[in-house]
């Protein structure tokens, strides 16, 4: 088992913004308080230590950044070699950090999704082990110990989940985190209302929800700002679509 310490992150109630948005509470978990910056940690740890386990002698991953980080410390840790490929224009201090770490890092021109086809054909030509969104298993397992640790911090389930959304495997992972403790004992059939937020330069589940379609589009020209939520395509669409509308929910597009 792998460790930097990640997870388990503080619920900061913040009552002024509460306030001002009309709700009696509103609380915030603070992933950037996770190893690397982000709760993409919570994934990764998982993903590289199952594949160490297993053997796996190179590993690979596309990233819009935070999960390169994420990726590129794990793999340190295991003592694993890593290839990590991004857009050309991540954030500087990731493609630093990444660097840091010890990873062999990949600037393309493109997007996520031209990451992840580079990565596709590393995979194919020299074996090296996919970490990519739900192309494995286990970064899910991970990254649905948020929806453990809410029900912990709080003693139970809160009213709604506002989420940031690019990929989505976290909502994905929250969702199958409340069937388990249903299937457990631990709660009832009722659930949070699921919220995705995306910007409006990027935002193809918005879309496929507005439009009630089960799969989303992927998103032509995607810009913004926050170039974790820059991802055109998500693989996990419909499991997104799906958690939103069982969760009477709702998909919502901002400006950066």
């Amino acid at each position: 088992a792998l460790t930097l310490g990640e997870g388990f992150t503080p619920l900061l109630e913040v009552p002024r913004l509460a306030d001002a948005l009309g709700v009696p509470n509103l609380l915030i978990k603070d992933e950037g308080q996770n190893p690397t910056g982000s709760f993409k940690a919570r994934g990764l740890v998982m993903a590289v230590a199952r594949a160490a386990e297993l053997g796996a002698q190179e590993l690979a991953i596309p990233s819009a950044g935070n999960a390169g980080s994420a990726a590129a410390a794990y793999a340190a840790a295991a003592g694993l070699p890593v290839h990590i490929v991004v857009p050309r224009d991540t954030p500087l201090p990731i493609v630093e950090e990444i660097r840091a770490l010890g990873a062999d890092l990949e600037l393309i021109d493109g997007l996520i999704t031209d990451a992840g086809a580079r990565v596709g054909a590393g995979v194919r030509t020299h074996g090296w082990f996919d970490l990519s969104t739900l192309k494995e298993p286990y970064r899910l397992e991970g990254k649905k110990t948020m929806g453990y640790e809410l029900f912990e911090q709080l003693g139970h389930l809160p009213d709604a989940i506002v989420y940031p959304t690019g990929g989505g495997t976290g909502l994905i992972g929250m969702w199958k985190a409340f069937d388990e403790m249903e299937q457990l004992g631990w709660i009832g059939a009722q659930r949070p209302k699921m919220f995705v937020v995306q910007a409006t330069g990027c935002a193809p589940m918005v879309r496929a929800w507005e439009r009630g379609e089960e799969t989303a589009a992927p998103w032509e020209n995607a810009h913004t700002y926050a170039s974790g939520l820059r991802v055109p395509r998500a693989v996990g669409d419909f499991l997104i679509l799906r958690a939103v509308r069982e969760s009477a929910g709702a998909a919502v597009a901002v400006s950066d």
